[in-house]
């Protein structure tokens, strides 16, 4: 039966310095998914990976603990951890379980500032994505239209967004309370996207103008540059303007160090060890941690904003209550949903499975009415099939009434005591959408070029 599985790793159980060994870049992703989708068990994928958590939506066909340690396992071996140690700080979660936390994550309930813009549109990107590349289909397209459709409503309804606080505000937040007034210090920003942008839009409300470091996305740094009275130089430039900054703020996509220990130990030397504020935000991390060890060096990254952010939470946990009850209500549209995809084939199987026991009966019991008519044994062929289907009309109503939180259950039940194998409803509607839009994925698994 097809059963939706969530594993994730999140910053409310795991320290940035194992959440950057998990974490995967938008390329590494789309292999990752892909990989996965080539196992038997595995239908589709989506892996949405940001600065606090990673996350895996799978939709399984063979459910079962199999094919969770399957999961585990690659990204164990992606991270280079042991499995055992990545279950330890790992959490999986299914069907409406699994949807409603993502529900909760593209609204912003789940992020470390509660109601953040950013994390919508990353889990967008990350759906789309894995659309290019082939390993969605029609339950988790049918999960993330659900998913946004309700941050959009949580957003458009409540007020829990209403500052638009985001960890760049955050970050700037953290370096005026260490450093004081911010008007006038040379700050430079590492990366040029949305992230840094946010970064440079707090820090131009303070007076401060940006010089952007930026190789890749050269481009969009001079025009955020130009917006905010910033400058932009490349990576080439870095370590001699790193020499006249007070303060530096990093959050690039890259994933190795942009900032080593060996190369700020000769800027520090150079800056005659002037006190130097480096504030990293990105997952993987920009700046080498043994940064911290050098005489003069202030180093914060994303776990140490979570002081910070203590204010935030507390001013929009009034707004939590009506969220939570706008996501109530759309998961309660896909758990019907949801139900409705098995219940068909599930019913399916069952009549089919009555239909085959009946076949058996008369097949074991043929030639043994040596008196009986052709008519007769007509009768009796027709009894045995209105007996079954009469003792499973009422599990059929009953199963197309339940209610939508109840139905998986009850399913899942019913084809463990009917012993209803998968391959039962291979001809049934339902078997038929979970197959569709996965043409590139069964040329994978067949060794097509």
């Amino acid at each position: 039966m097809t059963e939706l599985l969530l594993l994730g790793i999140s910053h409310r159980i795991a320290p940035v310095a194992l959440r950057e060994r998990v974490a995967l870049t938008e390329r590494q992703a789309a292999r990752f998914v892909t990989a996965l989708c080539i196992e038997p068990a595995i239908s589709e994928a989506v892996a949405i990976s940001t600065c606090n958590r990673t996350e895996l939506y799978v939709v399984l066909e063979d459910a079962g603990a199999a094919a969770e340690r399957t999961v585990l396992a690659r990204l164990a071996a992606h991270a280079e951890i042991a499995v055992d140690e990545l279950a330890a700080v790992t959490y999986t979660l299914r069907n409406c379980d699994a949807a409603r936390h993502l529900f909760r994550v593209t609204a912003g309930l789940e992020s470390m500032i509660v109601g953040e813009h950013e994390i919508q549109g990353q889990v967008k990107r990350a759906h789309e994505s894995a659309r290019e590349t082939g390993t969605t289909g029609p339950l988790s397209n049918r999960l993330f239209s659900a998913a946004l459709q309700t941050g959009r409503r949580v957003r458009a309804e409540t007020a829990i967004a209403r500052s638009h606080v985001s960890l760049s505000s955050v970050a700037v937040e953290l370096a005026e309370r260490l450093l004081g007034e911010l008007g006038g210090r040379p700050v430079v920003v590492i990366g040029a996207g949305e992230t840094s942008e946010l970064t440079a839009q707090a820090l131009a409300a303070r007076g401060v103008a940006t010089t952007f470091i930026a190789n890749r996305h050269a481009d969009r740094a001079r025009s955020v540059a130009e917006r905010f009275g910033g400058s932009v130089v490349g990576l080439d430039r870095l370590p001699e303007t790193l020499e006249a900054a007070d303060i530096v703020l990093a959050s690039t996509s890259s994933p190795h160090p942009i900032v080593g220990h060996e190369e700020l130990e000769l800027v520090m030397r150079a800056r005659e060890r002037r006190p130097l504020l480096l504030i990293d935000i990105a997952v993987p991390r920009d700046i080498d941690p043994l940064c911290a060890e050098l005489e003069g060096v202030t180093l914060r990254d994303i776990d140490d904003l979570q002081a910070a952010v203590a204010h935030n939470l507390s001013s929009r946990a009034a707004d939590v209550p009506a969220a939570e009850e706008i996501i109530g209500q759309e998961i309660g549209r896909f758990a019907e949903w949801l139900g409705e995809l098995d219940v068909r084939p599930t019913i399916g199987a069952l009549h089919q499975r009555g239909e085959r026991i009946v076949d058996q009966v008369l097949e074991e019991n043929a030639g043994r009415g040596e008196s009986a008519s052709a008519r007769d044994l007509a009768r009796v062929e027709a009894l045995a099939r209105a007996v079954v289907a009469r003792l499973l009309h009422e599990p059929t109503i009953r199963l197309r009434s339940l209610d939508a939180e109840r139905v998986h259950g009850s399913i899942e039940l019913l084809r463990d005591l009917f012993a209803l194998r998968a391959d039962s409803d291979a001809g049934s509607d339902g078997a038929a959408a979970s197959g569709e839009a996965h043409d590139n994925v069964r040329e994978l698994r067949s060794g097509k070029p």
